[in-house]
């Protein structure tokens, strides 16, 4: 029944959006109870799809478009747990941007520019083919583009949404080429498709990739990972992702926490079969992951804007997500669960923290958390949800963020005996920084004293509501769901009989050994999903088990040593001043953007047009130029001889008659003729 209308899920937003965007001026609150509306219906929606197909089921609709395209949904395990966030996540936020958004004279258009974002993010989510998902890819870098430069009148706001258009278009454009290449790929095979397949369709992609060649897998596996790179702010085109504060705290929220960032992720979720069977495909994902979320986490520690401590957070958790899948070289489909499972946990403590930071920042007037402290006698509620969301993202024991880490932080460390043990090494060291920036951040906002005449004053229950909710996922989601999550999207390729073993032939992580047993690239023995759960309780050391406790609480003390007016034994400008060089280049970002601006555009791109300027002005025009005036030159003295005198073309003629006479004269005495 309620399969029928999964069309919905997308319609009501996009209705909404031409509702806000037609009517929106003259409704309360620039229409936003209809954005809240919408969501929360595709949120029911997908509910009543859940209670459906749950456990064992999906949904398949399809319809021809042209040629061999269609437009379809397909909702399975991974499609429907990313629905279910979605919905939630963004109508919570769109709830407390009622309160956020009230009396800007922009709202009506926010609110339209929401609700096609939300419809963007849903429809890539259950899109059944690549190129539909692609589709609303490119959508959602539109509204991201809108949203970001809202405020387009303060110059930073409108750089900070080209930075993010122009950036995102990098990895856009290597996405088209992989699925042109898969599609080339594809059409090569000759597939006899069945009535109602269609090529790019992902059931018909996984069924054939076994008969793609292998290094033209690693080429579409590297084109669509460069799409999930700058969509998912990844090394190196992450740059975009700190300046999207320029934008309305909720866009953050949804940016950050439920949409735009998280879609890179998924893409390479959904693709994971292509990966797999990708040789070094995975090696890749793995290491762009673990080296974005260590990378990300040292510029969390020195910045001095909350919205941006946590930018940068949300960067280095979205490296988490991706080395999780990357290390699923050693572990097989497990690994799509264990990264779409801090997906989801990330979702609801990060869209938590960004809200709390809004509301920090609509009470206290300024982001500079150098100008905060003490907040938390005035904000008893903003405090305590975002001590919450804080212990979630740092990992601390039984909170949602320690139940999603840790797992991945153990499948790294079984990737390090079978491959390589960098990964690892990275992703502790960015948990431990994760803990110490995320309270710096809180010690700073809500303790000691207060460091500058701020509104003493806790934000309206339209915007608490939302954080309390939030609050509560943030910590009992992880406890609560974290076995029955994993047995579920482990059951995602089931449905459509994708067979690892012979995937992992091809791409080269699993071998057959002598009697038949499946071995890893290097040799050893490649556990089951069986044994891998036996191998989570007993397999690896103790110390391997009870690291991510050690790291949380760790940081956390740390950070407190340093930040916590009750327990400070040190002064941060004991470790490090204004003059010191290293603490200088974190705040400057390692000098991305004068790399980028000053050094890439200005020096390479720029120079570089104005070298083949000068060439197709000196050489190409030039020689153009040279040729045409010589042409004209020619032509004016050749005109000359137009008089328009008969007795000259008279002479004329007959000197030629005489010419011509004396030449065959010449000819015949010399015998030519």
């Amino acid at each position: 029944m309620y399969a029928d209308y999964a069309y919905l899920i997308v319609g009501l937003p996009v209705l909404a959006f031409l509702l806000c965007l037609f009517l929106g001026w003259h409704l309360p609150r620039g229409g936003g109870f209809i954005t809240v509306l919408a969501t929360f219906g595709g949120l029911i929606i997908s509910l009543g799809i859940f209670n459906e197909i749950y456990p064992d089921k999906i949904v398949h609709q399809s319809m021809p478009w042209f040629a061999n395209f269609n437009v379809g949904i397909l909702i399975d395990p991974l499609a429907l747990v990313m629905l279910l966030m979605v919905t939630f996540v963004v109508t919570l936020i769109h709830i407390y941007g009622n309160g956020y958004m009230n009396g800007d004279p922009g709202a009506a258009r926010y609110f339209a520019e929401a609700a096609l974002f939300s419809a963007a993010m849903l429809g890539l989510v259950y899109s059944d083919n690549l190129l539909q998902l692609f589709i609303f890819w490119e959508l959602v870098g539109l509204c991201s583009y809108l949203l970001i430069g809202f405020w387009y009148r303060k110059p930073s706001a409108a750089a900070a949404a080209k930075k993010a258009f122009l950036t995102t278009r990098v990895g856009d454009v290597l996405f088209l080429a992989g699925i042109i290449l898969l599609y080339n790929n594809l059409a090569s095979l000759n597939i006899a498709l069945k009535p109602g397949e269609f090529l790019l369709q992902f059931p018909v992609i996984y069924a054939h990739i076994a008969e793609i060649p292998p290094a033209q897998l690693t080429l579409i596996a590297l084109g669509l990972l460069g799409g999930a790179v700058g969509k998912s702010g990844q090394f190196p085109l992450h740059v975009w992702l700190p300046d999207a504060m320029e934008g309305p705290t909720t866009v953050s929220a949804m940016i950050h926490a439920a949409t735009m960032v998280t879609a890179g992720v998924y893409l390479v979720a959904r693709m994971f079969p292509l990966f797999y069977a990708a040789p070094h495909a995975l090696t890749a994902v793995a290491a762009v992951g673990a080296f974005t979320a260590l990378f990300a986490a040292t510029m969390g520690l020195t910045a001095f804007d909350i919205k941006r401590v946590l930018a940068f957070s949300t960067v280095s958790q979205l490296g988490f997500m991706m080395a999780g899948l990357g290390v699923g070289a050693a572990v097989g489909a497990m690994a799509v669960g264990v990264s779409i499972f801090h997906l989801i946990g990330h979702s609801f403590f990060k869209a938590l923290l960004f809200l709390c930071a809004g509301s920090v920042i609509h009470a206290v007037n300024t982001n500079d958390l150098r100008e905060m402290g003490g907040v938390g006698r005035y904000m008893k509620w903003t405090m305590y949800t975002m001590l919450i969301g804080s212990l979630s993202l740092a990992g601390f024991p039984f909170f949602t963020g320690f139940f999603s880490k840790d797992e991945i932080i153990v499948i790294a460390y079984e990737y390090g005996t079978m491959i390589n043990f960098l990964p690892y090494i990275f992703l502790v060291l960015a948990a431990v920084l994760t803990a110490i920036y995320t309270f710096r951040m809180w010690f700073s906002v809500f303790t000691g004293k207060e460091r500058s005449d701020y509104g003493k004053h806790e934000s309206p229950w339209i915007m608490l509501g939302p954080l309390v909710i939030l609050a509560v996922f943030a910590f009992g989601f992880g406890i609560a769901s974290q076995d029955s999550f994993y047995s579920y999207l482990d059951s995602n390729f089931e449905h459509y009989g994708v067979n690892f073993q012979e995937l992992g032939i091809i791409g080269g992580h699993v071998l057959e050994g002598e009697h038949g047993a499946p071995e890893a690239a290097g040799g050893e023995h490649v556990a089951s999903e069986a044994e891998h759960g036996e191998n989570e309780a007993h397999g690896e050391p103790w110390y391997i088990q009870i690291l991510p406790i050690i790291i949380a609480l760790g940081g956390i003390l740390i950070a407190g040593l340093f930040y916590w007016d009750k327990i400070k034994r040190f002064d941060p400008s004991q470790v490090t001043g204004d003059t010191d060089p290293i603490r200088k280049m974190l705040l400057k970002g390692y000098y991305q953007h004068e790399i980028l601006t000053a050094w890439f555009a200005e020096g390479v791109v720029y120079g570089t047009a104005l070298i083949c300027n000068m060439i197709d002005i000196k050489l190409v025009d030039g020689w153009l130029n040279w040729l045409s005036a010589w042409v004209m030159g020619f032509a004016k003295n050749i005109r000359k001889v137009q008089t328009g005198v008969v007795q000259n073309y008279v002479t004329a003629l007959v000197l030629g008659i005489v010419v011509l006479v004396v030449v065959i004269s010449l000819a015949k005495e010399v015998g030519l003729v």
